[in-house]
């Protein structure tokens, strides 16, 4: 029986090896790329003395997670990375949807094209840009709302960058602007591939657009919604550094409501110069975003298992 089924998956391999042979770059390259550079996990416990190399260096456990936890600055990081992630994953999903649905209701192919390239543009533009863009805009001496939007409404010029007050908003708005667009073409490609008879019959029925959209779109959309939402939550505790770092150009006084981890862990890797700390953040970051996952696929798979990821 054994050699039977071998022989069988023998014939069957040889069968597919066109498509075998056609997945060899892509898992070398995923060797390369993803697993073997997981080696650098053991950088998070070690002491690195760069005369002794990486296995060489001293093993100090737990040593460097205590970077993250024991700074008088955890809470603070900690609870801005968790609130901006966790607003960003809830209007950059409703955002989208609306969004996408707007787009659905085009009917001119050229007009809908524009639409899209004009919406997803954003998500192609530098943080950097992004960063000057928003500089020219809020800034002190010259910035387009200073010199023109504030006087038309009686308000005195304000120095954006010395309040922090003003910039969770700021750095929503921004945020929205630059990532609808990614997840709005992902909800256009599941919308557009519902089956056009759905509403006809709706249509037939007398339901009208709001009803077809609650019914009928928003259901059919549910997986890929759950999809993205999941993976979302799966970097919750990463952070968009250009977004936090770029575009409040680092200033102190705003580090309150803008330093989260990743900018965080980059200003101490600046200044001590302690890659372990680094890979300890970094490390913490990956596997608190894998337990979230596996646990928000859970509540998920209880509820609906079509529409978890595993």
């Amino acid at each position: 029986m054994a050699k039977t089924g071998w022989a069988r998956t023998w014939k069957q391999m040889k069968r597919y090896r066109a498509l075998f042979l056609m997945m060899v770059p892509g898992i070398v390259y995923l060797i390369i790329n993803n697993y073997m550079p997981m080696f650098g996990v053991v950088i998070a416990f070690k002491d690195i003395n760069y005369a002794k190399g990486i296995l060489g260096s001293d093993w100090i456990g737990f040593k460097n997670f205590e970077y993250l936890f024991k700074t008088e600055d955890a809470v603070t990081i900690t609870r801005n990375t968790i609130l901006y992630n966790g607003a960003f994953i809830i209007l950059n999903t409703v955002m989208a949807i609306g969004v996408a649905i707007l787009l659905n209701e085009v009917r001119s192919k050229l007009a809908a094209r524009f639409y899209q390239s004009v919406i997803l543009l954003p998500f192609l533009i530098s943080m950097v840009v992004v960063g000057y863009l928003v500089l020219s805009m809020l800034s002190s001496e010259n910035g387009y709302l200073n010199m023109n939007i504030l006087p038309m409404l009686g308000i005195e010029p304000i120095s954006w960058y010395f309040e922090p007050k003003y910039w969770p908003y700021i750095l929503t708005i921004v945020q929205l602007w630059k990532a609808t667009g990614y997840l709005c073409v992902i909800f256009l490609a599941s919308i557009i591939g519902i089956d056009n008879e759905y509403y006809e019959a709706a249509t037939i029925d007398g339901a009208s657009k709001w009803h077809q959209i609650r019914s009928i779109t928003i259901p059919l959309i549910t997986p890929t919604i759950t999809i993205m939402t999941l993976l979302a939550i799966g970097r919750i505790f990463y952070s968009d550094f250009g977004l936090f770092y770029q575009v409040p150009l680092n200033s102190g006084p705003l580090q309150p409501v803008t330093d989260v981890i990743d900018t965080y862990v980059y200003r101490g890797l600046m200044t001590l110069g302690d890659i372990g700390m680094s890979s300890a953040a970094g490390l913490y970051q990956s596997l608190v975003g894998f337990v979230l996952v596996l646990l928000s696929n859970y509540i998920v798979s209880k509820r609906n298992k079509d529409n978890a990821l595993f």
